[in-house]
């Protein structure tokens, strides 16, 4: 269990909730078993903190985990409308399996602690395995604090593949974008941008392509859907930007999707104009000057 004097300032990975009346019992206070559903949500984000889509992952790694055991112990109760924080952290590695820490807390206060073993095994057996070496390093790495991408920028003959392979499965396997819409002569002369997990699986992406003298345009940005809100997209940006700068660009214009405004909008850019049809999507350009 989780040290008595354990504050969420002392978990990387926090993930933030609100009970709903459907979560609490008829003495107002939250039903013992939707703790657990809160600890698991905090781990599929500390899978997603690791910059690890998890099931293309674990096929990788060659193995699957599983719940070995799964303790709680009760110190308050959460109640109807609380805004709760469930942390988690991976407090030891053993030869198959590994022990997460987890508390609950409202308020700075601590409500209930976890305890989750995992086991990984082969996914058609599951006979324990070791733990790979490759996810033993990522985990001891990210508690130290150490970052767990890469991002590589270059043309498109490097990072054409892997680019390519993100876009294919968000634009047009997941948006509908017709392929005769989504590639086009202009990324060969494109910088690109590809952000790497510790794996080496592609995450997210993004284009650099000279829009006239001084003006760079960013486009086809796009993030797997299991790794959104992990920063991918603003590693992918900040890199495109810093490539803009680095060749005299002045300034740089995008053409937003309409439900991506806000996040451009935190990188400093500004609308130009009204909303318009691209590709069957709502778009809005914005621009952003050095």
């Amino acid at each position: 269990m989780t040290h008595a004097a354990a504050r969420p300032a002392d978990f990387r990975v926090r993930h933030r909730l609100r009970v709903r009346w459907a979560e609490v019992d008829m003495q107002k206070i939250v039903f013992n078993a939707h703790y657990l559903m809160y600890f698991d949500t905090a781990v599929t984000d500390y899978w997603r903190a690791l910059a690890l889509p998890y099931e293309s992952a674990m096929h990788l790694l060659g193995g699957e985990l599983y719940v070995k055991k799964a303790t709680l112990q009760y110190h308050a109760s959460a109640r109807m409308d609380d805004l709760l924080e469930a942390a988690v952290r991976c407090a030891r590695i053993g030869n198959s399996s590994m022990g997460f820490e987890g508390a609950i807390f409202r308020d700075g206060r601590r409500l209930i602690e976890c305890e989750l073993v995992y086991v990984f095994a082969d996914s058609a057996t599951q006979t324990a395995r070791p733990v790979p070496p490759a996810l033993r390093a990522l985990l001891q790495d990210f508690e130290a604090g150490a970052g767990v991408t890469e991002v590589r920028s270059g043309p498109w003959a490097a990072l054409g593949a892997h680019a390519a392979s993100i876009r294919t499965e968000v634009f047009i396997q997941e948006q509908a974008i017709a392929p005769e819409d989504e590639w086009d002569a202009d990324d060969a002369g494109a910088v690109h941008a590809v952000v790497y997990n510790r794996l080496g699986q592609p995450l997210a992406t993004g284009r650099l392509l000279r829009h006239a003298e001084g003006v760079g345009r960013v486009g086809r940005m796009a993030v797997l859907r299991a790794l959104r809100g992990a920063h991918l997209g603003r590693t992918v940006l900040d890199a495109l930007l810093a490539q803009a700068r680095a060749r005299g660009d002045r300034e740089v214009i995008l053409h937003a999707q309409c439900s991506a405004q806000g996040f451009y909008a935190q990188a400093g850019f500004t609308p130009t104009g009204a909303p318009f049809d691209e590709v069957g999507i709502p778009h809005i350009g914005m621009r952003l000057c050095f």
